[in-house]
């Protein structure tokens, strides 16, 4: 009996003591970090001040006061949670009341809140895509998205990153195979792809999938004036299902579909995510709903998102730093290899930043970062810490 066979026979578990070890070897093993004041461009990280250089928190808006206030009214008037799932007796009014301001903002007919963006993917992909259906997606797209896929029982195909030749030619094998004229085929795409910061081709996108008769679904970010990827290209009535987050620079929890309301009502009736998660407390809409509103009243908090973006990236260029080709305020510094990131990370913090290396997936051979909204890669060569300025994300571009 080896070592390996006696440690299970007394510890089922044991397998996960071994990867633990491999993990510290090969250097990539890491601990959570502790916040223990707010969550600001300076915050207290295990027992020290360092500037915030990898938070979601992209506008600053958790601790604005119109958040706050909204928050706390919402808990004396409603209580501390929702007490149910939306069908049964969870569905409050200030879910509703979310709902139809992020329709009207993202200028489609229905919107239906989750839990999370992640849970948002997860629960709208297999109602898009029934089986017998065809999923063609871009080979970065988001954890939640290659999750949502793998709980459908679609064909597959994935498109190398930005490859729109290539989504063309998976588009029109899906279309020549037997019975493919008659298939639901659906186009998947992050609307900006976190680690790298890059803008997905939506407009060629789009005009793909328009010629293959397919849905299209982006996974979209806020935008110009925190309307999102569609409204920068204005794609609006071209893109058939939005889904979005209300975690990052809306500075709260959660994540919506924006659609048609025939999608709506599907999800309301099938979406797992949807019919088994107890509704967001009453604080976390109410706190949506004032973001909704600093968006559309204080545009100067974008305008100072992209001036700390410039400021940014030129002062890494300048120092040498190889920050990719990133086309918006998510700013990834390449640092060639898991462990080396790991190091680079843990001396930053030392010197009093907190840039963070994470890497997804964590196979140290395709250890690849995960940008402020902790994508993983289905593919990937190398690491890659994300390094926002304290203000900088994908939540807008000019």
């Amino acid at each position: 009996m080896t070592d390996s066979v006696a440690a299970r026979s007394s510890n089922p578990l044991a397998f996960l003591d071994e990867e633990i070890e491999e993990l510290k070897a090969k250097g990539l093993y890491r601990r959570l970090r502790v916040v223990q004041s707010e969550q600001r461009s300076r915050c207290v990280i295990d027992g020290r001040e360092v500037i915030t250089l990898s938070s979601n928190n992209y506008l600053g808006l958790n601790t604005h006061p119109r958040l706050r206030e909204a928050a706390i009214d919402a808990v004396r008037r409603f209580g501390a949670g929702s007490g149910a799932v939306r069908t049964i007796a969870g569905t409050m009014s200030l879910h509703e009341e979310l709902e139809a301001r992020l329709a009207a903002f993202k200028h489609v007919e229905a919107v239906l809140t989750f839990q999370s963006g992640f849970t948002a993917n997860t629960g709208v992909i297999p109602i898009l895509a029934p089986e017998g259906a065809a999923i063609v997606s871009d080979a970065l797209n988001h954890a939640s998205i290659i999750d949502g896929i793998r709980l459908t029982k679609a064909e597959r195909k994935i498109f190398p990153h930005a490859d729109i030749d290539a989504l063309r030619t998976a588009l029109g094998e899906v279309r020549a195979a037997p019975g493919g004229a008659d298939r639901v085929v659906l186009v998947i795409t992050d609307g900006v792809f976190s680690m790298d910061g890059d803008i997905a081709r939506l407009p060629e996108i789009v005009e793909a999938a328009e010629e293959a008769e397919a849905i299209v679904m982006v996974d979209d970010v806020l935008g110009r004036n925190g309307r999102g990827s569609i409204d920068h290209f204005g794609l609006h009535g071209r893109v058939h299902v939005q889904v979005g987050t209300l975690s990052k620079a809306i500075g709260v929890l959660g994540g919506y579909v924006a659609s048609p309301a025939t999608l709506r009502v599907m999800l309301e009736h099938r979406s797992r995510p949807f019919l088994f998660s107890t509704s967001h407390p009453p604080a976390v809409a109410a706190a949506c709903l004032a973001a909704i509103d600093v968006l559309e009243n204080e545009p100067e908090l974008i305008e100072r998102l992209w001036q700390n973006t410039r400021f940014f990236k030129a002062g890494l260029a300048r120092l040498g730093f190889d920050i990719g080709h990133s086309e918006t305020p998510i700013t990834p510094v390449i640092a060639g290899s898991g462990a080396l990131a790991m190091k680079l990370s843990d001396r930053l913090f030392e010197e009093g930043s907190s840039p963070r290396a994470s890497a997804s997936p964590p196979s140290p051979t395709t250890a690849r970062e995960c940008g402020p909204s902790s994508p993983p890669s289905t593919a990937a060569t190398s690491w890659r810490p994300a390094w926002p300025h304290s203000r900088g994300s994908a939540a807008s571009w000019p």
